[in-house]
């Protein structure tokens, strides 16, 4: 009998904890987008599955190189993030900088342009998006963990890996996954890694493109959110992007535009019209979100940059 009640609790107990974490779903920003490339091009995205815009007042990213279980360097993000969007945070670097030992090469203005914040690419001021494959990153409010990509206090060698019997790590030379690659998370993750995993498989959670795939940053599918505004079936063009400040930006594509919304980086509103031809004389210098809704109930979302 009290190997039935046990086994009963132990159930119960399983049952419970799976509908709370369960409940959580949805509920707090995560990380959607690592990348990890050559040239100092690092970024790190993050995704709001909720239904409100959150301010990101506290909100930290972290890096713990080569194994650190403390002490991790931080950046703090800022300005507000709108639900279903995202923030894409990286290596800022502009300027080839001596030191010492090699040159450590600027950034891809490809890559830079689609940033919506970065670090001034002082590695003694912060480092904290020059990780290389093998440091842990989490993201943090208020020093509560909210997603963690790796493992903190692990050290795996060159990168984690697809190999199982070495726990991930490249110990036994397994498929490099967080090493010159860009990783997705897949739509069916709701919720970040909270508690710092015995083992980190990448495979579990991201899917993985090539080595400096970009086409991805700046939105992410999510199954929290099903009636996401991005639409790729829609053929398009929008030029010139960047554009300089005053200059007209013109949207061509087969499908009748119903009308536009552009949006600052705190997510707040400043253009909805009717027009396929975006005066930029009201814009200050900077990156927009533009949303373009077409006649036939389709939409796409785009970055904007105004030099």
């Amino acid at each position: 009998m009290k190997k039935i009640l046990l086994s009963l609790a132990v159930i119960v107990t399983i049952s419970i904890n799976a509908q709370t974490l369960d409940s959580l779903d949805c509920t707090e920003l995560f990380i959607s987008e690592y990348i990890e490339s050559i040239e100092n091009n690092n970024a790190i995205e993050i995704y709001n599955p909720t239904a409100s815009s959150i301010n990101l007042a506290g909100y930290t990213i972290n890096r713990y190189s080569n194994g650190a279980s403390s002490g991790p360097e931080s950046w703090q993000l800022g300005g507000t993030i709108a639900s279903g969007d995202v923030i894409v945070v990286g290596n800022g670097q502009l300027d080839s900088i001596d030191l010492g030992t090699y040159w450590s090469v600027p950034v891809d203005p490809v890559f830079y342009a689609l940033l919506d914040d970065h670090c001034n690419g002082d590695y003694d001021a912060n480092s904290t998006f020059y990780f290389n494959g093998d440091d842990a990153m989490t993201l943090e409010n208020g020093g509560n963990i909210l997603d963690i990509f790796g493992k903190v206090g692990e050290d795996p060698g060159s990168a984690w890996t697809d190999d199982a019997s070495a726990g991930y790590t490249d110990a036994n030379g397994g498929t490099w996954w967080t090493k010159r690659q860009t990783l997705i998370r897949k739509p069916s993750v709701k919720i970040g890694v909270t508690l710092n995993p015995v083992s980190f498989n990448p495979t579990a959670e991201y899917d993985s493109l090539p080595d400096a795939t970009y086409t991805e940053m700046g939105s992410h599918t999510c199954d929290c959110i099903t009636t996401s505004i991005i639409n790729k079936d829609v053929t398009y063009v929008m030029y010139p992007n960047p554009a300089a400040k005053g200059e007209n930006v013109v949207i061509n594509s087969k499908s009748a535009i119903s009308y536009i919304e552009i949006y600052n980086m705190l997510g707040e509103k400043i253009i909805s019209e009717r027009t396929s031809i975006i005066s930029t004389e009201m814009l200050l210098k900077g990156a927009y979100l533009i949303n373009i809704y077409f006649e036939d109930d389709k939409s796409v979302r785009n970055k904007l940059i105004i030099e």
